[in-house]
This record gives C-alpha cells, structure tokens and sequence, in this order.
C-alpha cells in the first residue's frame, strides 16, 4: 500500500507499508523512473543498523536515475528508529541473533517489490550496509531468486552455514581490510561456506578502509573501528555498478 509519493523530474518516490508473516508493518522507500515503461531490474537497499535514514533513500533515487526500481527496505517496522548507537545495537542483535525473524521481514520486503508492475522479477539484486550487509546475506540464503547479493562493509556471519547452498546468483563482497568488526576469521569462514556452496563470490578489499568506510556521518577515525573512507567508497561504488550491469542486464 502506497501512502505518499512525489515526483522530481521523472524520479517517482513512494513511502509505501507492508507487512512480514509475525504481523510487524514495515515502511520502506521506494524510487523509480516514471519515464521508463517496460519492467526493469530492481533494488533492494537494506539499512545500517540505524534502521532506515536519508542515506538509505539517496542511494535509491540515485539507482533510479540509472534506470533500476530501488526499494530502500526497513527491518526493524513502521517508527522503529533508533534514537542512539545504544538503541541500534539492541535491535540489530535482536535479529542477528534471529536469523529466521531476519529472513522473514526480508522476505517481506521482497515480496513487496516484486509486487510492482514496474519491476522485472527475473533480476532482482539485494545490496546492504553494515547489519544490512548481513541482512541481504538471510535473504539469499532463504533461497530468494536473485540474480545477485551485495554488501558493502556487512557482518558476513551464518549459524547455519549449510544454507549458502541455497543462495541463486553470485555474491559481491565490498570490505574494509582493516575493518576489526568483521575479522579475517569471520572472512575465511565466509569463503569456505561459500565455496562448499559452490556460490560465484567475489571479495574486495579496501587497504586502509575500516568498519562503515561509506558513510560520512562515521567520522574520520581509524582508530574508533567504523569511519569514513573517500577512496574506498569511491572504488566500492564503481564495482557495485559494474557488477549491477554483469547480473542485471
């Protein structure tokens, strides 16, 4: 259901609800090019573990610029945001520590974009930042039709490493070499869950990039784990791209 929407240019933007399996109403950002009017590959933005913000909504008006349904997604349900990093790390535990209550509000969220008319179901991409690098992650390994999975400086964490056998399309992971958050171990595991999966995963690493190197609101400090690195957001932005016209195109 769609509960406002405005137009800039040919950028439609709509603030639409929908609503996961345990009954939690969601409200998501969705931006698309009004001008376009055969179905197009599509977008899902999942957030940081702020839950969904500005950041999140400017990254789907820029892909609808380039021609993609971009859907910016929220997890955590309709007025739930975060008010400090306190409050984040309750809720994004409160999922990650419940990777089947992740998968549902994903799923959710998929649901709700292939829904649209605009959309072209056979190429849909599902990309994350930090705890929405994870959450992109669930929703692949709940065996979601994708033609690819991207996280930028995301928790590649799995309970049940088993379900990567589950994940369709290839894999694009966008890390910071120095990111203490998300280890060399964390790393190393993930590689081998996907090998053993046989997913097509590709790794980049950023030297110098730490934990959240694409948002500027991180700050400029290495030495706090989580900053911003022009460079790096840079280079991973351009190899999202490329991969988006790889998988979608």
């Amino acid at each position: 259901m769609c509960i406002a929407a405005n137009a800039v240019a040919s950028i439609t933007t709509e603030t639409v609800e929908y609503t996961a399996k345990d009954g939690v109403t969601m409200e998501g950002y969705v931006a698309y090019d009004d001008a376009i009017t055969t179905a197009r590959p599509a977008i899902l933005i999942v957030h940081d573990w702020m839950g969904l913000a500005p950041f999140d909504k400017d990254k789907a008006e820029l892909l609808a610029k380039q021609g993609y349904v971009a859907m910016a997604v929220d997890v955590y349900g309709k007025g739930a945001r975060p008010a400090n990093t306190e409050e984040a790390k309750k809720l994004a535990t409160k999922y990650k520590d419940n990777r089947a209550l992740l998968r549902s509000h994903m799923q959710a969220a998929y649901d709700r974009l292939i829904a649209m008319k605009a959309v072209d179901n056979k190429k849909i991409v599902v990309m994350g930042y930090c705890f929405g690098g994870t959450a992109a992650l669930e929703l692949a390994r709940n065996g979601a039709p994708l033609v690819g999975t991207v996280t930028f400086h995301g928790g590649l964490s799995n309970p049940t490493a088993a379900d990567a056998k589950n994940i369709k399309g290839r894999v694009l992971v966008l890390h910071g070499a120095n990111d203490p958050f998300v280890p060399p171990a964390e790393v190393q595991a993930f590689r081998t869950e996907m090998r053993n999966a046989g997913v097509d995963t590709t790794i980049i690493f950023y030297p110098g990039a730490v934990h959240a190197f694409t948002n500027p609101a991180a700050g400029n400090d290495n030495s706090k784990g989580a900053a911003y690195n022009a460079v790096a957001d840079k280079a991973s932005w351009e190899a999202f791209e490329q991969f988006l016209k790889a998988v979608s195109h």
